[in-house]
């Protein structure tokens, strides 16, 4: 005889397991029937589209002016040596979002990933292979690496390269491969509910883990656009003067904004957990937060721009009880957990 439910089963069992450096197997069970393909496919989604790597996006090229051009002594043409350039993988040092590397090489030489291993920038496929040098050639060249999320075609980036660069495709998504495969598992003698086991396989510039925490993270801040609904009626907005864009944004993590360690360190330290408490704030308020340097508050201040809410943005009073009323609701299920 079925029994009936009032609410659907809370999954209870989480597993993972190393298969290697940049592998691993994530288990996750029981689900309820179809309820486990609702939650992986979104997942896996945003496990390729919203974890952020590090990718080359423009080249200058000492003696080369396009990317059909070729290079006296370089055994490579400039089109196959940007290939290679593209599945050499970069990871800046530091909190910086951009940076610009030069290198010099003389021949003879083969030029391999860890060749190219600066002050700047870590590459974590040290045997990736770049190009062969003759004994009389020289390659002079300057790079590009920039922190982002996804895949962005050299189209986008061309009118903002400097001249003389060869704006290049950035795939800067470091998730190589993310499946799943769903498996019934028993429970009480049904037969139907299921276990999702997720395998996921970087490129070494974060760990599977990692990833999978930030793709998360992603779902979660994105399903925030909903959280106004608990106290909406039908038919109504969540004030008259912020969209539920603008609110879902006010209530995501601090995490959410890619700030340096410091800068979160600070703000951690200080309570500051939700966007919305710094977008209330004014400069003099940032300011008084104990340990916020100079360099930490203009990092701040540029984020908060970047997302639309620059210091100084006048909320109206519906909105900041809004999230205000949010903010401490999110704190407090925190505390209780």
């Amino acid at each position: 005889m079925k029994k009936i439910k009032t609410s659907a089963y809370m999954p209870t069992d989480i597993e993972v397991e190393s298969v290697s450096d940049n592998c691993v197997k994530i288990t996750a069970s029981p689900f309820e029937s179809g309820f486990a393909v609702t939650l992986a496919h979104p997942l896996r989604r945003l496990l390729y589209s919203s974890t952020v790597g590090f990718a080359p996006t423009a080249v200058k090229i000492e003696g080369a002016s396009h990317e059909f051009d070729s290079m006296r002594g370089m055994l490579e043409d400039v089109a196959l040596f940007i290939i290679n350039l593209k599945n050499i993988r970069f990871k800046i040092k530091g909190d910086v979002n951009k940076v610009v590397v030069n290198y010099t090489f003389a021949g003879p030489k083969e030029i391999r990933g860890v060749d190219l291993n600066s002050g700047d920038v870590e590459v974590v496929t040290p045997e990736g292979y770049l190009a062969t040098l003759n004994e009389d050639a020289e390659l002079n060249f300057s790079l590009v690496v920039e922190r982002g999320i996804g895949y962005v075609p050299s189209e986008s980036t061309r009118d903002s390269a400097e001249a003389e660069y060869i704006a290049l495709d950035a795939f800067f998504t470091p998730v190589k491969k993310a499946v799943y495969e769903i498996e019934n598992v028993l429970v009480e003698d049904n037969p139907n509910f299921e276990k999702v086991i997720f395998t996921i396989v970087t490129d070494g510039l974060v760990t599977p883990v990692e990833a999978f925490k930030n793709a998360l993270s992603a779902m979660y801040s994105q399903m925030s656009i909903f959280n106004g609904l608990v106290d909406m009626d039908v038919g109504s907005k969540i004030d008259g003067a912020a969209s539920g864009t603008e609110v879902a944004k006010l209530l995501q993590s601090v995490e959410e904004l890619n700030l340096s360690a410091r800068s979160f360190n600070c703000l951690d330290r200080a309570g500051v957990k939700v966007v919305g408490e710094l977008a209330f704030m004014d400069e003099t308020e940032m300011k008084e937060l104990k340990n916020l340097g100079k360099k930490s508050l203009e990092e701040i201040k540029a984020v908060m721009e970047e997302i639309g809410f620059p210091v100084g943005t006048v909320f109206s009073n519906e909105t900041v009880e809004t999230v205000k009323k949010r903010i401490s609701e999110i704190k407090s299920e925190a505390t209780e957990e």
